[in-house]
Parts: structure tokens; C-alpha cells; sequence
């Protein structure tokens, strides 16, 4: 009986430890604070993200396909659109279609840079409904337009940002650079020359703005409020091939294991034995953040992984997804090559699997792993050439978070602003060998067919989305 009695205690002991950790695990008290009205001629910064849109500036990895004319049309209209830019900042063109704006500050010392890039992804013009290059506005104040998103929007938001405030008298307290690349959609090289420039001028920014995070609703379990997710790190890159040779010869007489089924068991095995969870700083601050403002079951889990991490790992393993993304390394097979013929066995077959690295992981780690799961030394693993490892993790406790963050706070009151890790990758990932303040926040709230729209067809967003990009840039510079 009095075993039973200590069972009972120590059960009712760890409920209680359950229900007070809950409990404690309250978000902090939210500043009131009316945020200070910013004007400015929306019109015309519309206007101007219309004409950015109109430049078919697409990128490709065969550049035989690229345009080099519409590119430079691009570069001829900053000058006609922004004319207070052109007269107050110099203008460095560096090889990679990079371009490199300086607006000289009182200071020098802790200089800011807001990146974008003004390549787009090609189109299908046959899947969209309205023209992808036209940049038409329809009678719902939706702009449609490749790159009208990704990344134009924030091109014009900080450029007519920048052109408003010159044009007020305004100079920043420190150096501000615009830092925009041409080929960010190929992995280009126009962010590294210009990260190169940075190192050979000994400058080191104190904040470096990217694309990345955004308002957006509906995206962490248990909240209705939306959520303002800066990114503080992004996950690495890695596309391995698992390749297979064989004699070949004709499928009427095959081996008990062709090279297609050595290939397809060694996915299955991979598929079958995900890589470890793994709740790395980005996303253990998410969790710390957004956790606090969720109901009460999630509270429970969020304010006590010591105890539900096996729950949190199996929802993540059974649904995928963005939250299982957060949590691990993650795999997608996305290519297959084997024979040209249906029947004849290929001499060699392969499938392309896109890792994506958690940041307790590495390239070489990540291929000793899959390599012990798979098991099999027919299969040869390939390391592609644009492999890259998860970038560095940048601080949030530092005047730089603070500034972004205020900034989203005041451009968006009803948002819960919070770190998060990036799990597709960036151009800001270079900036990691000069700064530890690199952050990656798309000025944009947007809703569910926006944020689908992005590489899709029928790329589009509100003209009322597009004039909070210049007003978040306008705060945000005036902090600068």
C-alpha cells in the first residue's frame, strides 16, 4: 500500500510540475504604443514597382537564355524612378549583375544593408491569366507580375523608401548600402563579389536586411493572431545523387536487382529512417515566442518539450511540412534518370535527393548518414557542386534585432513578431563570414494564394500590401 502511495505522489508531483510550467509559460506584457503615422506618394510608389515588373528580368542557368538588354532597361530606370537615390548615393556595379548603393551617413562605423534581388524565375506564359510582364492592376487592387513579390516589391520598397526620405532632408546616422543582385534565383555570383568588396574596404555591417520570413497567418498550431517570423538563420543545402552502374543489357533477361530497384530501395530506406530531430536555437526561440501565445494543450507541449520531444518528433515525422522542416534535416527525392528505352537496363541510373541541412548538421555528416541508411555500396553518393552548409545564426538580443523587430511591430500592430530558421535558402547566407547580424524578413503580409504564387503561376499582391514595403522601410531607415 505504501508503494501505491508513492506512485500516486510522484504522479500527481509531475502533473503538477506539468500544469505549472504551463501556467508560468505566459507571453510578456505587449507595448501599446501608437506607432508614428508615415506618409508618402503611394501612388507613384506603386507606380514605380509597375515599371521594375515591366523589365523581363530573368534569370536562367543556360545564360545563352537570358536577355542582357532587358537587365540593363532595369538599371536605366533606378535613376528616372528614384532621382533623389541617384543624386545622393554612388553606384557600384560589381561583375554578377550586382548592385551596390551607398548613402553616406553622418557615421561610418555601423553601417546597414538592405539586400534584395531584381532577377525572376521564368515564366509559363500559357499558365497565367493575366500577362506575367504587364503589370496590370486589376479592380481589386491586386498587382499581377512575375517578381511583383519575389523580389521587386522590395527593390522599390527600399529604393522609394530611401528616394521619399532624401527628398525630406533626411540623413541617416550611419552609412546605409543598397545591395541588389541579378542572379540570385542561379545561385549566382553577384552577392559574393559584393560580400568581397565588403571584407577588401575592412567593413563590417552592423544589420543586414533580406528576403525571408513575412506577416502571415495560420502559421504555428494554436494561434489566430498573425505571426511576423525574421529569420535568424536558414538552413544548409545539399543535392546528392544516389547513382547505380550496371553490365546494362536487354530487360528480357534481367539480374534479380536492376539499377532502378537498387535505387528505389535505397530511397525507401532513406524515406523509412528520416534524419534526428533536432530543436535548433532559431527554432527553440520560435517556440519560446510563439508557444506563449497558443492554447492551452499546445502551451502544455511548447512550455515542457523536456517531456513531449517524442510527441513534437512523431507529428513531425507523420505530417512533413513546415513545423517537421524546423525540426530536421529533411530529404526530397526530386529526379530520376535511367534508360532511354522501356526495354533495355540502363548502365547507369540515378536519383537527385534536395537536403535540406538543420543546423546541427553539416554536408559531410549528412552524407556519412544517409550513406550507414542506405547500406548498399552499389549505390555511389555524389556531393553536388552548390552544396552549402546551414548559414550562421545571428543574435537577437542586439540593437539590430531590435530595430527590425520594432519595426515590424509598428508596421503591423496585431502581429506577433519572432525569430525563426529559414528552411529555403538566401543570397544573406554569404553575409554569415562578415556579420552575425544578418536577418531575412519580406516586408509583406500575405495571405495563403500570395505566398503560393511565389516561383508559380500568376504571381500577384495587393497594392495595399506593397505600399506597407515602403513604409516599413521608411521606419526602419529612420532608425538607421
Amino acid at each position: 500500500m505504501d508503494a501505491l502511495y508513492i506512485v500516486f505522489a510522484v504522479i500527481a508531483a509531475f502533473i503538477a510540475i506539468i500544469l505549472i510550467r504551463t501556467a508560468m509559460f505566459k507571453p510578456p506584457l505587449e507595448k501599446t504604443k501608437e506607432p508614428e503615422k508615415v506618409s508618402f506618394d503611394d501612388g507613384a510608389a506603386i507606380s514605380a514597382l509597375q515599371e521594375l515588373v515591366r523589365c523581363r528580368t530573368v534569370s536562367f542557368y543556360d545564360s545563352s537564355l537570358e536577355d542582357d538588354s532587358e537587365f540593363e532597361r532595369f538599371v536605366d530606370l533606378l535613376p528616372k524612378l528614384y532621382p533623389e537615390v541617384a543624386r545622393v548615393c554612388t553606384l557600384t556595379r560589381l561583375p554578377g549583375r550586382a548592385l551596390l548603393f551607398k548613402w553616406e551617413g553622418i557615421e561610418h562605423s555601423e553601417p546597414t544593408i538592405l539586400m534584395a534581388h531584381y532577377d525572376v524565375v521564368p515564366v509559363n506564359e500559357e499558365g497565367w491569366t493575366k500577362p506575367p510582364f504587364d503589370a496590370v492592376i486589376d479592380e481589386n487592387g491586386v498587382l499581377w507580375g512575375r517578381g511583383c513579390l519575389d523580389t521587386k516589391l522590395t527593390v522599390n520598397g527600399i529604393l522609394f523608401a530611401a528616394n521619399h526620405l532624401i527628398f525630406q532632408g533626411f540623413k541617416p546616422k550611419h552609412d546605409i548600402y543598397f545591395a541588389f543582385s541579378g542572379g540570385e534565383e542561379i545561385n549566382g555570383p553577384g552577392v559574393p563579389n559584393i560580400v568581397d568588396w565588403f571584407e577588401k574596404q575592412g567593413i563590417t555591417p552592423a544589420l543586414v536586411l533580406d528576403e525571408g520570413g513575412a506577416v502571415i497567418e495560420n502559421v504555428f498550431p494554436g494561434i489566430t493572431r498573425p505571426c511576423g517570423l525574421i529569420g535568424i538563420a536558414e538552413k544548409g543545402l545539399l543535392n546528392l545523387e544516389f547513382r547505380v552502374s550496371s553490365p546494362g543489357g536487354h530487360s528480357s533477361a534481367p539480374e534479380p536487382h536492376t539499377p532502378i530497384g537498387i535505387l528505389s530501395r535505397a530511397c525507401c530506406r532513406v524515406e523509412n529512417h528520416p534524419f534526428k530531430m533536432h530543436i535548433s536555437a532559431p527554432t527553440a526561440e520560435m517556440f519560446d515566442t510563439l508557444g506563449r501565445h497558443s492554447t492551452f494543450f499546445y502551451r502544455m507541449i511548447f512550455a515542457n518539450l523536456w517531456c513531449f520531444r517524442g510527441i513534437l518528433d512523431m507529428l513531425g515525422k507523420k505530417t512533413g511540412g513546415d513545423m517537421n522542416a524546423m525540426l530536421r534535416t529533411t530529404v526530397a527525392f526530386t529526379q530520376a534518370s535511367g534508360s532511354q528505352a522501356p526495354n533495355v537496363i540502363p548502365p547507369s541510373a540515378s536519383f537527385i535527393a534536395n537536403i535540406r541541412l538543420n543546423p546541427h548538421d553539416n554536408i559531410d555528416s549528412a552524407v556519412e548518414y544517409i550513406r550507414k541508411v542506405v547500406a548498399d555500396e552499389n549505390v555511389q553518393l555524389i556531393v553536388g557542386k552548390d552544396a552549402d552548409n546551414p548559414s550562421v545564426i545571428s543574435e537577437t538580443r542586439c540593437p539590430a534585432w531590435d530595430k527590425i523587430a520594432e519595426t515590424v511591430q509598428e508596421t503591423w500592430p496585431d502581429c506577433i513578431v519572432s525569430p525563426y530558421l529559414m528552411v529555403q535558402c538566401s543570397d544573406s547566407r554569404h553575409y554569415g563570414r562578415i556579420s552575425n547580424h544578418v536577418y531575412r524578413f519580406s516586408a509583406a503580409d500575405m495571405k495563403a494564394d500570395e505566398l503560393s504564387s511565389i516561383h508559380g503561376n500568376d504571381e500577384h499582391i495587393r497594392v495595399e500590401v506593397a505600399k506597407r514595403a515602403v513604409e516599413f522601410y521608411i521606419r526602419l531607415i529612420r532608425k538607421c
